[in-house]
């Protein structure tokens, strides 16, 4: 999820974009000293298939330049943002689900499936922009044989359900451009389904949000639990028949913040053979942090009600701001919540979903995409096995990848719906 992209539509999101400021180290960048990458690590890093499960790139391509790859070349490396194409090959990864968001507001307004496909396209532009480091990836085989060749396997995911506009057939047709995950709200209710930072609704998912999983499973995309409320995670793990991932999210067991899942929900992901896939942002990683932002996520709405004037409301925002400092996370607090996972859903049940180019903190350690070698670095002085990191870093997700293609195989002979069928939905 993008907080600086959201400012206007979500809460806890619309405070960490608004600026809340988050203490950081003195305001030093470490250096990369500080955290030293063993040879050990180093090859074993290079020789496992990284995947990321969430990175927000195409809105800041969007917000920032305009879709201009002028204006924000990835090919070097830029001194702002957390992503381009040196850091990405320094950090090793193989394989990236680029985010495609839209804001949630979209959902009242109109438009959210034009914006979509946008978002879509600019992911395409890139690829066909650096034929050299990225191709377009639609399944678990794709992932292998990109990574194989040297290059970033480069991946879909809707980021909310306000996308499809309530519609079955826009789903469909995602899927058909390449999504090949959505995350079934993002900060707000929607007619079918709660979100994690809004008030509930329906205590989970209605009827049509029921038919969105299915359809979801017979197609072969990965439903994403991610923003959802922990009622609605599980009532999805009830009626799913394909792992399911959340794209980008941490334990609520050690940072208590409602965009972070639960231990009850942990074990039921574990039994769905599910992952979660491990968000690096400050105010999801951090304990303190967590408790604040969730004590305090009326915040914004409430001064949005008080101060309907733009300007008002940005000057009472940033007085809040000025005296609710957050403290910034650490790489030792990332590995906590990796372990908590591994501990509490098993060591299958656990992948990295960074959340880069949508959070405004990023923890001490963990500043880019090029810093994924000191996970690696960090689990081996934990103590995990070579085998243990390899399925961490993405064959976990991978292999979670491959067994919903197997369940849509078998559900598209069983459950391909008839014309009449198409044409009521």
């Amino acid at each position: 999820m993008s907080y600086l992209k959201a400012l206007l539509f979500s809460v806890v999101a619309s405070l960490t974009a608004a600026g809340v400021v988050l203490a950081c180290c003195g305001g030093v960048t470490p250096a990369a000293e500080d955290f030293p990458v063993s040879a050990k690590a180093k090859a074993l890093h290079d020789s496992a298939t990284l995947i990321d499960g969430h990175n927000d790139l195409p809105w800041v391509l969007r917000s920032k330049a305009a879709f201009s790859f002028d204006k924000h070349d990835l090919a070097a490396r830029l001194d702002h943002d957390h992503t381009d194409i040196p850091r990405l090959r320094a950090g090793g990864v193989k394989g990236q689900f680029w985010s495609v968001y839209v804001p949630a507001d979209l959902a009242k307004k109109g438009g959210a499936a034009a914006a979509t496909m946008e978002q879509i396209d600019v992911v395409y532009r890139m690829v066909a922009m650096y034929p050299d480091t990225f191709e377009m990836a639609y399944s678990a085989g794709d992932i292998e044989r990109i990574a194989k060749a040297g290059k970033i396997a480069s991946l879909i995911g809707i980021e909310g359900g306000h996308s499809i506009e309530n519609s079955l057939g826009s789903l469909r047709m995602f899927h058909r451009l390449g999504a090949r995950y959505m995350t079934l709200t993002h900060s707000d209710n929607l007619d079918w389904a709660d979100s994690a930072t809004d008030e509930p609704r329906h205590g989970g998912l209605t009827e049509f949000g029921e038919e969105v999983v299915r359809e979801m499973n017979r197609l072969g995309m990965l439903v994403d639990i991610s923003h959802i409320s922990a009622d609605t995670m599980r009532h999805v793990l009830k009626i799913a028949e394909a792992p399911v991932i959340a794209s980008h999210s941490s334990a609520f067991g050690v940072a208590p913040h409602p965009r972070n899942v639960p231990d009850d929900v942990l074990k039921l992901l574990a039994k769905n053979g599910g992952v979660i896939m491990v968000n690096f942002y400050s105010g999801f990683v951090d304990p303190d942090a967590a408790k604040l932002l969730a004590e305090n996520s009326g915040v914004y709405r409430e001064l949005r009600r008080k101060f309907p004037d733009a300007a008002e409301f940005q000057k009472a925002l940033d007085d809040w701001r000025k005296s609710h400092k957050l403290p910034r996370g650490t790489l030792a607090q990332v590995l906590d919540h990796i372990e908590h996972i591994a501990k509490v859903a098993g060591v299958d049940s656990v992948g990295i979903g960074s959340d880069f180019d949508g959070i405004n903190s990023a923890p001490v350690g963990l500043e880019d995409v090029s810093t994924y070698p000191r996970i690696t670095q960090g689990l081996l002085d934990r103590g995990y096995s070579d085998a243990a990191i390899r399925k961490i870093l993405g064959g976990n997700v991978l292999r979670a990848f491959r067994d919903a293609e197997r369940v849509a195989a078998r559900l598209q002979i069983e459950r391909t719906p008839s014309l009449d069928q198409l044409r009521r939905q």
